[in-house]
């Protein structure tokens, strides 16, 4: 019994540092609307700041100060981020705004690097807190009965805040119609503000409280940012009861998992949140989220017409220039274009979700890497050729999609991105896991082309011709009786089905169809770098994906393509410098500020104003 004791005493004093952070995204989501992929960023400046205090203010006063003071300092940082960054950007296109979130992220981590050095901080034990307390012959630290009596004082005045205080009622106000609060007179321009600064603060505390228990280092903000999303849909958005119980829930059943079932560890919360959102589709303490009420959609989207005669010409002249390459281009050249066009398919495919079908997958990576490793497994254990390999790695990643999306499509919103990226993760982990099978971390080597096609300017042309033609299917199925489908589906539901269109069909159709596309940009990237690692099924994958559907213009067919052609290319000069995230970064949030619409569709209206383009040319 103590034993079991000990165990949970454990678990809620994980609890404390994920509720804090976790609370604080529950609140920016639920007043904004703001997926915000820099989170985990305000965590691990939150658990430097900390460290930087505490070496300066001694005692226990000083300790407990630092961890006030850290997230004061964090919360004035979000209110710089906030202002500078996300108020410019809050009319654009629904969750464009995770694409300036993205971009924090990366200038975060670099300038965390700049100040703090690459090497990891341990932070000090709490003065006064130091030792154990044996409950029931079981040791269980000082300081985590210190985090779990702490934890509902946090708690209680949160509530406190948005129960009991004006501001707290124009937050749940906003929370519920945020259009009727500025109808009504209210600021929303600082109301935001105020709520972002109260999150990061709140996320600040979190990174300094756990600082006795674990340290800084700055891979923080990725390996908390699965947790807390985790933690926030299982509790419902915009939920701080829903969080605070999820929290617990999801870290205890950690704690008992890693004695229990150590194996399980990397899927064992995104197992919990598909069997949540399974039977409480909206989280524990969720409400359905109402179509259109995410807002800032921009303007109208224009109608879905084939390519005008300027468009044309401009992509004919682009495959001619891809065509000649090799002729005046060194072989380097050629790999990164081909790299380029394998991921522009990768990001088409999303885009076809996204942009047509309004379905927003944070787990796409899963059809990518799903397609690399059947093309893998194929060739290591059957010695499949290269040719039918690319075949049976788009059926294998399409299977996979139709099963996943069956499960998926249930859901709506965010509720739906989170469940694909619980499904993309639970295929990460088994591939992670099972290395007698699929070589787990070591991944899968040695997964070359066929003879014929082993030369660069070979696999050049090979790639071109199945990315490109891929690319023009994913197009020609939108202007298809099948886009229109979807894209009614997409805006109308209940009108689409009175016509009698069969919604959830044609949402499926299209999940398992690019599905497969993604699949042949997977077969074709693990025979570009002839092996295959579990890192092309994770988290960033698919945000990076994301990310260039987003930047490209995610209105306009080309988004994804022009997207994944920029920042590709954008990479591979940056990457060359020291601190090449602050670079990407900043240019990344400066395109999102000066091109709400996208690259492509701002370059299609500055075509438009000084006559390049008619206004019924579609790109």
């Amino acid at each position: 019994m103590g034993f079991f004791i000990a165990q949970i005493l454990t678990g809620l004093a994980n609890a404390s540092a994920l509720f804090m952070v976790a609370s604080g995204l529950s609140l920016i989501f639920g007043v904004t609307r703001i997926v915000n992929f820099a989170h985990g960023s305000f965590y691990m400046l939150g658990a430097y700041v900390g460290y930087s205090f505490m070496q300066v203010l001694p005692g226990a006063w000083g300790f407990w100060t630092s961890i006030l003071l850290s997230g004061l300092v964090v919360g004035l940082i979000g209110i710089v981020v906030e202002i500078l960054v996300l108020r410019p950007v809050y009319k654009a296109p629904e969750l464009f705004q995770l694409v300036a979130t993205f971009g924090v992220i990366l200038v975060i981590q670099d300038l965390a690097l700049l100040v703090w050095g690459a090497d990891d901080v341990l932070g000090p034990r709490a003065p006064g807190l130091k030792g154990i307390i044996r409950i029931m012959g079981e040791p269980v630290p000082k300081y985590d009965l210190a985090l779990i009596a702490l934890t509902p004082f946090v708690a209680f005045a949160l509530w406190w805040l948005i129960t009991k205080t004006r501001t707290g009622i124009l937050v749940r106000a906003a929370t519920q119609d945020r259009e009727m609060v500025g109808a009504l007179g209210v600021n929303q321009a600082w109301l935001f503000t105020g709520v972002f600064f109260l999150g990061c603060a709140l996320a600040g505390l979190g990174g300094a409280v756990q600082l006795p228990k674990g340290g800084a280092d700055l891979l923080m903000d990725f390996n908390i940012l699965s947790a807390i999303f985790v933690v926030v849909v299982i509790g419902g958005m915009g939920s701080l009861p829903g969080a605070y119980v999820a929290a617990v829930l999801i870290s205890v059943i950690n704690v008992f998992g890693v004695n229990y079932l150590p194996q399980s560890t990397l899927a064992l919360m995104f197992v919990v949140m598909v069997v949540v959102l399974i039977f409480r589709p909206f989280g524990l303490f969720g409400r359905e989220e109402v179509a259109g009420e995410h807002g800032q959609v921009g303007e109208p989207e224009r109608p879905i017409k084939p390519a005008g005669q300027t468009a044309r010409m401009i992509v004919m002249a682009g495959l001619a220039i891809l065509a000649v390459l090799p002729l005046v281009g060194d072989s380097f050249l050629q790999v990164l274009i081909t790299d380029i066009a394998i991921f522009c398919l990768f990001a088409a495919s999303l885009h076809f979700l996204l942009g047509l079908g309004g379905l927003v997958s944070f787990g796409h990576a899963a059809y990518f890497g799903g397609g690399a490793y059947a093309a893998a497994l194929l060739v290591t254990y059957a010695g499949t050729p290269m040719e039918l390999a690319l075949i049976l790695a788009p059926l294998a990643a399409g299977l996979t999609a139709i099963i996943f999306g069956w499960v998926c499509l249930r859901l709506t919103g965010v509720y739906f991105a989170m469940l694909t990226l619980a499904f993309a993760q639970l295929l990460w982990s088994l591939v992670f896991q099972w290395g007698a099978f699929t070589g787990g971390d070591d991944g899968l080597v040695d997964i070359w082309p066929s003879e014929w096609a082993s030369g660069t300017t070979t696999f050049y042309y090979l790639s071109l011709v199945l990315c490109i033609g891929g690319i023009i299917m994913l197009r020609h199925t939108a202007h298809s009786p099948f886009g229109y489908a979807l894209r009614g589906a997409r805006d109308s539901a209940r009108q689409a089905e009175a016509t009698g269109i069969n919604t959830k069909h044609v949402q499926w159709v299209a999940f398992g169809f690019a599905g497969a596309m993604a699949g042949i940009a997977g077969g074709l990237f693990v025979f570009s770098k002839g092996s295959i690692f579990p890192n092309e099924l994770e988290i960033a994958r698919s945000f990076d994906a994301l990310i260039v559907v987003f930047l490209g213009g995610v209105k306009t067919l080309a988004g994804g393509v022009v997207g994944g052609a920029a920042l590709e290319g954008a990479k591979d000069y940056i990457t060359r410098f020291e601190y090449w995230r602050l670079l990407l970064g900043l240019l990344i949030i400066f395109v999102v500020i000066v091109a709400p619409d996208g690259i492509a569709g701002t370059l299609r209206k500055w075509a438009e104003k000084i006559g390049l383009m008619k206004r019924e040319d579609q790109a």
